[in-house]
């Protein structure tokens, strides 16, 4: 049982890390995060459900859509949920980006539906044996797909114009646009490729928990939490920040039952943020003078 629980455990903890990830990245490029993100990952497993099982299209097809609509929804959120109020020196988006993720998520409930349907893969319906343990061959692609994009991420944020543009925004927007850069449009890719990878997580996920309007709230949550834990000023930290949460989930599981899952998730949270502040893989902040 332990080693099935611990491969679930690093499968949903890289996703936790995935979503957290596109906290980081908004937070680093703009000091402003998407609160919505949970109804990213919703989204991104509704809409790829509803073209590839309701409609019937191509998994691929339905994917690429689903990301694009992924993408399209976080630059959204920035124009007119974000950008007003940060210009404004105002920290209202706070409370409007909740705003849009509570809207889109009872959108969602009207047109999808409220009841929890499953999404049928042949990656999730037959166990492999390995060592005598059932493992469904999607709980070993999500960890490996989880780590490969945001490896992807890293390179593009570190070898690439693009990267280097982003890095020049998080550290000074004034610097920033007088090398001219655009900065505004630097910020709400940060926000498109938040929704992505959050859009990414739902559909990885979504073949094992089943869809639902609501599916992405806790998720969103734990993702945030493992944000501030790994640091938000380390990506790397994010990262294995998720799959450490996610490898107390299942201990919590294996010792005490599915009943206190979040009970021991959260306090674990509690402590670590009581104990570290700054986030466990924080960086030490440096004061110029």
């Amino acid at each position: 049982m332990w080693p099935q629980l611990v491969i679930s455990g690093i499968a949903i903890g890289s996703l936790y890390g995935l979503v957290a990830l596109g906290f980081q990245m908004t937070f680093a490029v703009s000091k402003t995060m998407n609160f919505s993100q949970g109804a990213s990952v919703m989204l991104g497993a509704v809409l790829c459900y509803v073209l590839n099982i309701t409609w019937g299209w191509p998994l691929i097809v339905a994917v690429g859509l689903a990301a694009i609509a992924c993408v399209g929804f976080g630059l959204l959120v920035e124009r007119l949920a974000v950008r007003p109020f940060a210009k404004a020196g105002s920290n209202a988006w706070l409370l409007t980006t909740i705003a849009v993720g509570i809207v889109v998520e009872n959108l969602a409930m009207l047109t999808f539906g409220k009841e929890v349907r499953a999404y049928p893969s042949v990656l999730a319906e037959v166990p492999l044996r390995i060592w005598g343990i059932g493992i469904y061959p999607l709980e070993l692609v999500i960890p490996v797909a989880g780590l490969a994009i945001a490896l992807l991420v890293r390179l593009i944020f570190t070898r690439s114009l693009l990267g280097k543009a982003l890095q020049a925004v998080s550290e000074d927007h004034e610097t920033a646009q007088l090398m001219g850069i655009a900065v505004e449009s630097m910020i709400a890719f940060s926000y498109g490729a938040s929704t992505l990878l959050a859009g990414l997580a739902g559909m990885l996920i979504a073949p094992i928990t089943n869809v639902a309007a609501t599916m992405g709230t806790l998720l969103g949550l734990k993702a945030f939490a493992t944000a501030i834990i790994g640091g938000l000023d380390n990506p790397w930290g994010v990262m294995v920040a998720g799959i450490l949460y996610g490898l107390v989930e299942a201990i919590a599981v294996g010792l005490l039952g599915g009943s206190y899952r979040e009970i021991v998730g959260f306090a674990v949270v509690i402590v670590a943020l009581a104990l570290k502040p700054g986030g466990i893989f924080g960086r030490q902040q440096v004061n110029k003078v």
